[in-house]
């Protein structure tokens, strides 16, 4: 079974060996009784992070991701309703996994009023490029620009990248691999005896009902961890760029 404090355990492990500071932050919500937790990590030393830019890894835990971590996707119906063995959720590909945010930002330290529109526009894309070059593990990538007003005129004050990863609890990639290894397992199955058939069937089962995040999880977020740490420099790489182009 994989817990909220194992999850949360095991990235502020990760980031401590990728040599990445943080400081976590936890809450539950007592009505729904969710679980939340928010990390703003930083390369540095905390002295210069003002000056460099940051990520917020953060998620939210509910009893679903409880359900799930403990049963795998026959967990959904115990969640739900009462175990059948030809409900759909047995059978479904579209089982959630556990998201994670990660918020980026960059001050620009008032060099965005002398940046240009266009110029910003470049360093925006020069960063979605960067920062999808350097993840591994992201399922997207949103840059963005915060403005603010100064003296009648909008100024551009912080980029902003924003990306998401889902964690598999149940599989080490996603529940499509786990039906990829049902159909892998059934037509090997139609080359033996009925009675291979069934013990293939039940593996399957096993892999289903009984899987061990713990083996694939830190590695998964030894991934993300490092992700976060080459994106944060292709931040400061961009504000470098920015730099040399108001100078020029």
């Amino acid at each position: 079974m994989l817990t909220y404090e194992d999850v949360t355990g095991c990235f502020l492990k990760a980031a401590k060996n990728t040599a990445l500071m943080t400081h976590p932050e936890y809450w539950i919500n007592s009505r729904s009784l969710e679980r939340e937790f928010a990390a703003t990590c930083h390369a540095g030393s905390c002295e210069e992070a003002e000056h460099r830019s940051t990520c917020t890894f953060s998620f939210t835990w509910g009893a679903l991701d409880t359900s799930l971590s403990l049963d795998g996707p026959a967990g959904v119906c115990d969640f739900f309703h009462e175990p059948e063995d030809d409900c759909p959720h047995l059978h479904t590909r579209d089982i959630p996994p556990l998201v994670v945010d990660l918020s980026y930002s960059l001050v620009l330290n008032g060099a965005g009023a002398s940046i240009s529109e266009t110029a910003l526009l470049s360093l925006v894309q020069l960063l979605k490029l960067r920062a999808s070059e350097n993840s591994s593990r992201a399922n997207e990538t949103r840059p963005g620009i915060s403005m603010t007003l100064h003296e009648n005129r909008l100024q551009p004050e912080v980029l902003t990248l924003q990306q998401r990863v889902e964690l598999p609890i149940w599989h080490p990639d996603g529940m499509r691999s786990l039906h990829d290894d049902h159909h892998a397992h059934t037509e090997r199955g139609t080359r033996h005896s009925s009675r291979a058939i069934d013990e293939e069937i039940e593996e399957d089962e096993v892999v289903a009902d009984n899987p061990r995040p713990e083996d694939w999880l830190p590695q998964v977020m030894a991934d993300v961890c490092q992700d976060i740490l080459q994106v944060l420099e292709a931040l400061d790489a961009v504000r470098s760029h920015s730099s040399l182009n108001m100078d020029a």
